[in-house]
């Protein structure tokens, strides 16, 4: 926000402003996609997996044995036996009555009567019938973020495709605003959404509604034109469109936000300034989209903090932090450069109700990194 910009007459408490865009929010229907496009995504309800492997294998070549019939077996007591041993290679299954695999060194069949000269433990060499996967087990519980070795969890049960929750997010940018749109679209993105990454024609109300669509889209982020001045009408072309519950929120940065809904679909309208874009996305956007998403509470980290940081009632503010000998260290507080958006391994919010929190305070901060 510029020193001579306008704010709204009055400004909502960031938690009215965040309950009236939840209220109603659901998660979107589940849909099937090929593992490649689940990553990231979040998990649905997905049948449990039968057991991987579906009976015991040899985990090594060797010769399949019983461990019972070479108790005492060495190179001076040789066990005999009655038959050649079966050869079995990684990751065949085990003959009937095997329980273990050793190798060519332990088994000398030079002579006429094969002779083991090496004892064994039940399941030595061997790969136990769901070693791998449990039966009954998941890829990923439900309201989980679909990650790599799920992937190969996925793969190992022989499964093409997994139920997701991809959310549908459309991002208007208002000229003037590509590198804070082109930055919310990827975070979108790593979020697990479907993105959708337009500009208006202009930067007027007539315009910009024009690239509001919400037919297609489960979440509609509108970046730039949130302020007051006459060029600032991305506010003005929701209240056409629908309804602003909002604009103006008691958050610093990112008092000139504003949140709606068209539809069912809802709207948060995220300031130009990439800081106030920072904020509004992390504090309205996000728990918008993990609503639509399915996704369990996000986990916080508690840590003490070195210094006090001090706020004044009646505002949020936003905090980055970093990690150092295992406590918090604060880089930024309201105000927040791109250098210490960029090197924050996390943020947290003080209620507009706090005047801070004390040097030595443990705080729950959000991980910017997961």
């Amino acid at each position: 926000m510029t020193p001579t910009q306008r704010l709204p007459a009055s400004l909502t408490p960031l938690d009215a402003a965040l309950t009236a865009l939840l209220d109603g929010l659901r998660p979107v229907p589940p849909v099937a996609l090929p593992l490649d496009e689940a990553l990231r995504c979040m998990a649905a309800d997905m049948p449990p997996l039968a057991a991987y492997p579906p009976h015991d294998i040899a985990a090594a070549d060797g010769y399949a044995l019983r461990a019972r019939d070479l108790v005492a077996a060495s190179s001076y007591s040789p066990v005999p036996l009655p038959a050649t041993p079966v050869w079995v290679e990684a990751g065949e299954a085990m003959p009937g009555g095997c329980d273990c695999v050793l190798d060519s060194d332990s088994v000398d069949i030079s002579g006429p009567i094969p002779q083991v000269v090496a004892e064994a433990i039940p399941g030595q060499g061997v790969r136990r019938a769901g070693g791998d996967i449990a039966a009954g087990s998941n890829v990923v519980e439900a309201g989980r973020r679909v990650v790599a070795r799920d992937i190969l969890i996925a793969r190992a049960a022989g499964i093409a495709r997994l139920e997701v929750r991809r959310p549908r997010v459309r991002v208007v940018n208002v000229p003037g605003g590509m590198v804070t749109a082109d930055w919310i679209a990827e975070s979108a993105r790593i979020a697990g959404a479907d993105v959708v990454c337009l500009t208006a024609a202009g930067r007027d109300a007539v315009s910009i509604a024009a690239a509001i669509d919400v037919s297609a889209c489960d979440l509609l982020l509108i970046v730039g034109g949130s302020g007051v001045g006459r060029t600032d009408a991305s506010v003005t072309a929701l209240a056409g469109r629908g309804k602003v519950f909002a604009h103006g929120i008691a958050l610093q940065p990112g008092r000139t936000s504003a949140v709606g809904r068209i539809g069912m679909a809802p709207v948060v309208v995220l300031p130009r300034a990439p800081d106030h874009a920072f904020a509004a996305w992390w504090t309205l956007a996000i728990p918008a989209l993990d609503r639509l998403s399915g996704r369990r509470p996000r986990k916080t980290l508690n840590l003490p903090l070195v210094r006090k940081i001090a706020s004044g009632v009646g505002i949020a503010e936003i905090v980055l932090l970093q990690r150092k000998q295992g406590a918090w260290v604060t880089l930024a507080a309201g105000e927040l450069s791109l250098d210490a958006i960029a090197r924050a391994e996390a943020w947290l919010v003080i209620p507009g109700s706090s005047e801070g929190f004390a040097a030595g305070a443990g705080v729950d901060a959000y991980m910017l990194r997961e």
